[in-house]
């Protein structure tokens, strides 16, 4: 199932919202503790736009930065080094064993 942008803010907002509630707090206290206004907070829940600082203020303010390392995740393998290693073997290789005469 692939969502549409437009449809992904909607889901976003929708659990931004859901967090906020889970915390009881209401928009005028949680857009004060984060510095935005309400306007932009109801944006961001109502998913009509948004941008990804209100996103992170609202979750600095929901005290859930957390979240961040499910949505994009430390990269724990280096990829330069992965290019310096030598390239796996690609087949099986059997050893050969002495030929018989005739082969």
């Amino acid at each position: 199932m692939f969502l549409t942008p437009t449809e992904l803010q909607a889901v976003l907002g929708v659990r931004v919202r859901g967090l906020r509630l889970s915390r009881n707090l209401d928009q005028r206290t949680t857009a004060e503790k984060a510095g935005i206004s309400e306007k932009a907070l109801r944006n961001l829940e109502t998913g009509r736009g948004s941008t990804v600082e209100t996103l992170l203020r609202v979750l600095k303010a929901l005290d859930h930065l957390d979240g961040l390392d499910q949505l994009a995740p430390e990269v724990s393998v280096d990829p330069m080094a992965l290019l310096r290693q030598p390239k796996p073997p690609q087949r099986v290789r059997r050893p050969r064993g002495p030929r018989k005469p005739g082969e």
